[in-house]
């Protein structure tokens, strides 16, 4: 009986216990003797049988036994048996193991692969090689055993003799071609994991010997399908430990095979298959070869053989099978050079392109001749359309009727399409799609091809068109289109995502929303050039194939039209307006699909719609509806209103959740198109069809068993048809009964913590669009103000975020504000003064906005001696931006109010100098000049506080005030710049400063009295040059808020600017006003600089000015000789691409090189340096190198579309190896590359495994500082989570096989590194 309780100290003797067991006529005892074996083995100590040869010798035999017993249970036990054995029994004894499992002889068992499956068991189950890690003794133990005995025994003779002299000749291969047998395909898979497992401590004689037998197995007529196909899979294991000699033998043999005369076609499709195999296998190794071996896997795919082929079609005759295996062989060969080598692949563009639109056409049940003439009709647009459906119809009747189960082309067909999709996706962006190639060549063939007789084509084809469409669409900034004036299309901007999508198109493809704003938008109509006017060239008869395919009966074929033209649509910002008409009854259609699953036999396909269901079709419809509402104007959009509503509110009344959901978005986007501002006249129907959508979505809200995240989309579109309502004109769009109704609905869902943030949003969106005193009761408003600063009190950070934005709204609204109260004022106030204090400055600057326009609307119930006493605590806080001008405005209001002095009597005496001088001054001074007398302290008093003040900390206090008020008081201000220039002679560091800064700001008030001054002051050397700089500094920068002319003094700044820049002290701060063009180095570094801060400016007349330029400017900057230079032009890209996307993004393709260039390693920079008795290497160009992978970072969030991924992958990959700053910034890229591009991304997984494995494997010198073990560990620690992400995502890949290199990684630091890379799991998990 088999023991129910498993203990540690097994011994010998145990196992010894168990072997009389093996041999009783029982097969239950047997079998539980066998379960108790590996028990015991699994159990034991390492050193359970390593000294006891006689009983390991006993239990092999035993096993051996039991492996040929006649009952399967015992067989399979003993199976499991071995393994354990293995890794317990003595090393010695390895090889005669082996060799008695590979000649192990089954006369009772009928199972003929005993002895492989064993043998392959026994390989797996020991310790295995890893490349690039020293094997460890039981590793080379393991090794021995396989190259004395295993790969003889495979092989039928001996590859390496090992020294030793006088053996036996091995018995015949266990590899060898058997007559009419063939060969054991279980030999092959017992080599393919010996080769897993061993391939890194293979001899090259043995993969010599190993690639020549399966050589010799693929040219036998004897192999079997199934063989061929295992020895190619095999042959491409292998190929990753080939040496570069025999990779270049192999080719060379290859190349001979290609080129031989007795070459079969079978062979040739073999041939064929490895090498895409291979190249999938080792792509990089691979491409240098593609220049000879590409053309023998194009040569089937050439017009010649095309004609040959399209020859015997014609006379009658049918065509080999061979003939078109090799046809469709070659074009999966390509899809894999194109996916793995693309680069490589470049030169053969052309044929490729070609090759595969040949043979998309193929079809030989069709006459060439038809579909040429068919091609023809198509591409016409002056036939009429009616007339041209019919014909499509007709068609599509006849292609239907010509289908042929024995038919194999389609094949062929669905393969073409995927070197086209492979294409798109590997050759797109800055390449073939804006050259128009693509759109030239491809596009045609690809919308002749909708008529596809065979759905798993049709679905391909589809699929490879639509990701046409969204590579158009990806990395252009979108900018609102609309066809009247009136009209109103929101913006939609193209993911960057590039992941491989072929199920169906991912809505987050595009992110359509649409603004609540009421003003007409800019029309900016399709370019004239470029990838997008290639795709309107196409439109007409893009649309008119998809029309046809909406029409079908198949749901995966009608999911994928609909998901393509919805692509369409977002990326052309519109393109229906003619079309219209025949599109919008089909999607109605489909909208309204009853059931839950139709499909052709069942069928679930990858290409197109992954699941075809009635539900998902459904969707795509609404998607699609959505789209064209938010990019067309609502006068297109109109006349088709009394079709889409009713189906429309059908479905937000589904049960389903998702169908449901999604209509209610298209519902909102209906309402926007229906209401003002974008529908330009509002009649009685448009008024009906809003209220029938309103009552749907107000059910939605109430029904208590409606879906959660239902629930919430419904109250967004309730806020978003009360806002769109609002002042109609002389029609009222919505009753006041259902009016009133709403907003209670809005108030009572403001209360459920479920709902509370939706309904805030809707809230906000309500107030933001009421101009009318009518629209809004003041209770309801009194209400809701107090609800919202009430969440102010939660813990939720975006509930509270949400509620300060809705509240700084409704009181930034005069309409809602007049409505609050006193008392209201009080209640708010003291919910929000909570909230003024330094620990909440997400929310500060939001909450000094609400009580700035409440102090405007009631200044008594606001101001009191807890604001005073809040303002003071905020004040002594590092305050900038938004926060400061909040606060700042804060105090203007408070000081406008006449009720300043309490606040300036604290800010003086509780404050003083215990702030920054900077900010506490802004605050006295912008009180000072909005309170006047009211505060009690005059300019004059300040001024003499000035001249008494016994401390610098003091006098730069004063001067802060008086720069602020001056700013603020303009030329009304009684100071002069001689108030100012006196203090410039300070011995103190500080005072000087401050005098600077004050004229500064005091010049932007008054800058026909000060800026002359300070210009004719400029030129005096020393001290008071490099402070009058600030001043100037302080000048162009506040002049714009100032609103002061400071253009006729742009000329002289210029020159002075220039003439002073030369001094190393005075470049800093030159550099930041704008000047261009210098043959001095130091004077471009400024000019660079310059450049960099202007870009931050978001004025759009001055993006007008930038845009010519742009390119040039950054250009010439990046191409400076200078490499400090160079490296602050990196910097102003960055900048740039952060701030200017829409400027650069047309010409990356000429600024990029320059990028990837900066980021190589050049060994011309990296000099050694003496340092003691020891030589030191510096890189100079590490810097540059820094700055060029941070420019590639930021371009990657704003422009990665437009980026060539193979040649951004090869610079991240290459970064995994340079310095620690530059890797870990590679490993973040790295980590958004299995975002943005994933396919590309598990390509690459071969080479990411071995520079990971790299770092990993770097051992610390003993005498490393604590600094370098802790950069190591960094690294480390990096590596392993984001090899977590990358394994994540190879294994979700669909229909990809993992190759044996990121395998072999990813169980090495499995086994070495388990610890951590159980901690980094872990990690993941709690961030998720």
């Amino acid at each position: 009986m088999a023991s129910t309780m498993l203990r540690q100290n097994y011994t010998a003797s145990d196992v010894s216990a168990l072997l009389p067991k093996f041999g009783d006529l029982d097969s239950d005892i047997r079998f539980m003797s066998l379960v108790d074996l590996c028990n015991i083995l699994n159990a034991g100590p390492a050193s359970l049988l390593s000294s006891d040869y006689t009983i390991t010798a006993r239990v092999i035999d035993c096993l051996l036994k039991s492996l040929d017993d006649t009952n399967g249970d015992v067989q399979s036990q003993a199976l499991k048996c071995i393994g354990p054995l293995a890794l317990k029994a003595p090393h010695e004894i390895l090889c005669p193991f082996v060799e008695k499992l590979t000649n192990l002889e089954t006369t009772k068992s009928m199972d003929r692969s005993i002895p492989a499956t064993a043998t392959r068991t026994m390989v797996a189950a020991l310790p295995r090689s890893i490349a690039g890690v020293e094997p460890s003794k039981a590793t080379k133990d393991a090794y021995s055993a396989v190259s004395k005995v295993l790969i003889p025994r495979l092989l039928g003779y001996l590859v390496i003799p090992h020294g030793i002299k006088g053996l036996p000749d091995p018995p015949p291969g266990m590899l060898e071609v058997h007559p009419g047998k063939g060969v054991d395909v279980d030999a092959i898979d017992l080599l393919h994991e010996l080769i897993r497992c061993y391939g890194p401590m293979l001899q090259d004689a043995e993969k010599k010997a190993l690639r020549k037998r399966l050589a010799e197995i693929l040219d036998d007529g004897r192999t079997g399908n199934v063989a061929k196909k295992k020895v190619v899979v095999t042959m491409a294991v292998l190929a990753n430990y080939f040496s570069d000699s025999l990779l270049s033998t192999f080719v060379a043999d290859t190349v001979d095979s290609f080129q031989s005369s007795s070459l079969s076609l079978e062979q040739r499709r073999l041939l064929i298959s490895l090498l895409g195999s291979i190249a999938h296998s080792i792509p990089g190794r691979l491409g240098p070869y593609l220049k000879t071996l590409a053309p023998f896997v194009l040569s089937p795919l050439s017009e010649q053989e095309y004609e040959e082929l399209c020859g015997e079609l014609d006379e009658g005759r049918t065509i080999e099978p061979a003939i078109e295996d090799i046809k469709e062989a070659a074009l999966v060969t390509l899809e894999e050079f194109l996916a793995f080598c693309s680069n490589d692949m470049r030169p053969f563009t052309n044929q490729v392109l070609e090759g595969s639109l040949r043979y998309i056409m193929y079809d030989p049940a069709i006459a060439p001749d038809e579909d040429d003439e068919d091609m023809d009709g198509l591409q016409d647009t002056e036939v009429d359309e009616d007339s041209m459906f019919d014909l499509v119809d007709e068609e599509f009747e006849e292609d239907a009727a010509l289908s042929d189960g024995d038919d194999s082309s389609w094949k062929i067909r669905r393969c073409a399409a995927k070197v086209l999709y492979t294409m798109i996706s590997t050759r797109a962006s800055g390449d073939l799609l804006d050259n128009g190639i693509l759109y030239e060549k491809a596009a045609p063939v690809l919308i002749k091809c909708f008529k596809e007789r065979e759905e798993s084509v049709r679905l391909e084809v589809v699929s490879t068109l639509a990701a046409l469409i969204k590579r158009t669409g990806e990395g252009y900034v979108a900018a609102t289109t609309s066809s009247d004036d009136e009209g109103y299309a929101s913006a939609s901007q193209a993911s960057k995502s590039r992941k491989r999508r072929r199920g169906r198109s991912d809505a987050s493809m595009f992110d359509v929303s649409s603004s609540n704003r009421v003003t007409p938008p800019i029309e900016f109509p399709t370019p004239t050039s470029g990838p997008r006017a290639d795709l309107a060239r196409q439109g007409h008869s893009i649309i008119l194939g998809v029309v046809k395919l909406l029409k079908q009966n198949s749901l995966p074929t009608k999911q994928a039209a609909t998901t393509l033209l919805r692509d369409f649509v977002l990326v052309q910002h519109g393109g229906l307006m003619d079309q219209l008409g025949e599109i919008v009854e089909p999607v109605m259609d489909a909208i309204s699909t009853p059931g839950m699953f139709v499909g052709v036999h069942g069928v679930v396909y990858t290409g197109g719609a992954a699941i075809a269901t009635s539900n998902s079709l459904r969707i795509a419809a609404l998607q699609l509806l959505q789209a064209i509402c938010d990019t067309h104007s609502s006068r297109t959009i109109t006349p088709y209103i009394d079709q889409i509503v009713p189906g429309l509110t059908a479905a937000v009344d589904e049960k389903y959740f998702k169908v449901s959901g999604e209509a209610i978005s298209v519902a909102e986007s209906v309402v926007k198109v229906i209401t003002p501002p974008r529908s330009s006249g509002v009649d009685q129907q448009l008024t009906d069809y809003l209220e029938r959508i309103f009552d749907v979505v107000v059910e939605k809200v109430r029904t208590n068993d409606t879906d959660l995240e239902v629930r919430r989309k419904a109250i967004h579109a309730l806020g978003v048809i009360i806002a769109r309502s609002s002042s109609s004109g002389t029609v009222k769009m919505l009753s006041g009964s259902k009016r009133t109704q709403a907003l209670d609905v809005l108030q009572e869902r403001l209360k459920n913590e479920t709902t509370r943030i939706t309904s805030v949003q809707a809230i906000d969106n309500v107030v933001i669009s009421t101009t009318n005193r009518q629209e809004l009761k003041p209770l309801w408003i009194q209400a809701v103000s107090l609800e919202l600063a009430r969440q102010l009190r939660k813990s939720d950070r975006n509930l509270r975020g949400n509620s300060l934005a809705a509240l700084k709204h409704l009181t930034g609204n005069p309409v809602t504000l007049e409505a609050l109260e006193e008392e209201n004022i009080n209640s708010l106030v003291e919910l929000l003064l909570p909230i003024v204090n330094p620990g909440s400055l997400s929310l500060l600057g939001m909450a000094m906005n609400v009580l700035t326009d409440l102090t405007k609307q009631s200044p008594r119930q606001v101001v009191n001696s807890d604001l005073c006493k809040a303002l003071c605590a905020v004040v002594v806080t590092p305050l900038n931006g938004h926060i400061l001008d909040a606060f700042l405005g804060l105090v203007d209001a408070i000081g406008s109010s006449g009720l300043g002095q309490p606040l300036m009597q604290a800010l003086l005496k509780d404050v003083g100098v215990t702030g920054d001088p900077a900010i506490v001054g802004s605050a006295i001074g912008t009180l000072l000049a909005s309170g006047d007398t009211s505060v009690g302290v005059g300019i004059y008093d300040i001024v003499d506080e000035l001249r008494n003040a016994p401390d610098d900390q003091r006098k730069c206090l004063a001067l802060a005030i008086l720069g602020e008020a001056s700013l603020r008081l303009g030329q009304s201000s009684p100071l002069r710049p001689e108030d100012f220039l006196a203090h410039f002679s300070s011995k103190s560091d500080q005072v000087p400063r401050a005098a600077a800064v004050a004229l500064g700001r005091a010049g932007a008030g008054n800058t026909s009295v000060y800026l002359p001054t300070i210009l004719s002051k400029v030129d005096e050397p020393g001290k008071m040059q490099l402070q009058l700089l600030h001043s100037i500094k302080e000048v162009l920068q506040y002049s714009s808020k100032s609103r002061a002319d400071i253009s006729g003094y742009t000329g002289q700044i210029w020159q002075k600017l220039l003439k002073v820049s030369g001094t190393e002290d005075n470049n800093a701060i030159g550099a930041e006003c704008d000047y261009l063009q210098d043959p001095a180095p130091s004077v471009r570094g400024m000019v660079i600089q310059a450049v960099r801060f202007a870009l931050t400016d978001a004025d759009d007349a001055f993006d007008e000015v930038l845009r010519p330029r742009l390119t040039g400017m950054l250009s010439t900057m990046l191409g400076d000789p200078a490499l400090e230079n160079r490296r602050l032009a990196l910097i102003t890209l960055n900048s740039a691409a952060q701030n200017k996307a829409n400027l650069i993004l047309p010409h990356l393709p000429q600024l990029l090189p320059f990028v990837f260039k900066e980021s190589k390693l050049n060994p011309v920079l990296v000099r050694e340096v003496m340092m003691g008795p020891f030589k030191h290497k510096v890189d100079d160009g590490l810097e540059i190198r820094k700055s060029a992978y941070e420019t590639l970072h930021a371009l990657m969030d704003t422009a990665f579309a437009r980026m060539n991924s193979p040649n951004l992958f090869e610079r991240v990959i290459a970064g995994l190896q340079d310095d620690h700053d530059i890797m870990m910034l590679c490993n973040l890229m790295l980590t958004k590359l299995i975002s943005l591009d994933a396919d590309e991304t598990f390509r690459r997984l071969d080479s990411i495994a071995e520079r990971y494995q790299a770092i990993l494997s770097n051992k610390l010198k003993e005498n490393a500082v604590k600094q370098e073990v802790e950069k190591a560990q960094e690294a480390k620690t990096d590596v392993l989570r984001v090899s977590i992400r990358l394994h994540s995502v190879a294994q979700a890949m669909p229909n990809a096989t993992i190759s044996q290199t990121w395998k072999s990684y990813w169980e090495w630091i499995g086994k070495d590194f388990k610890p951590q890379l159980q901690a980094a799991e872990a990690l993941a998990k709690y961030q998720r």
